[in-house]
């Protein structure tokens, strides 16, 4: 396997957990609360995803990312669900910001999704991992199951 890291915020991080962990390729979601550098420091609902990168593109990643939040509205609690690809590398940015670029052309709206550095993450309380299998009832969003 080829493991990646990266992090994905826009939503309630309950659901964003679900959406990940339904994916083919996808070996760990950590829900909980990311942090970037100023002026996007203070902590916000997100997950870390781990992947092997052979069996899910970062493209598909990032497009189910901005399908399943309303990454196009810049809402009043962008603070708490900030719209954001936290990455681990440079270069991973870069790749982040090409793909963004390319996705815009299917959104009728612009994207207000920002590629931000990933600079620390606090898990949330136990009570909430794994919420949507917990939880099955009150769980809103249903995972998008991608096989590829």
């Amino acid at each position: 396997m080829n493991m990646v890291t990266i992090g994905f915020g826009g939503g309630c991080h309950w659901c964003t957990e679900s959406v990940f962990k339904a994916l083919r390729g996808v070996t760990q979601v950590s829900q909980g609360y990311i942090q970037s550098l100023p002026p996007h420091h203070s902590f916000s609902e997100a997950v870390v995803v781990n992947y092997d990168d052979r069996a899910i593109a970062l493209d598909l990643l990032i497009e189910i990312h901005l399908r399943t939040h309303a990454s196009t509205s810049n809402h009043k609690m962008r603070g708490k669900y900030r719209s954001a690809i936290y990455t681990f590398s440079q270069t991973q940015a870069w790749e982040a910001d090409n793909i963004l670029a390319k996705l815009q052309d299917e959104f009728e709206k612009k994207l207000v999704t920002q590629i931000l550095p990933h600079r620390a993450f606090k898990a949330s309380d136990e009570r909430f991992v794994n919420y949507g299998e917990k939880m099955p009832m009150v769980h809103f969003a249903r995972p998008i199951l991608i096989q590829n």
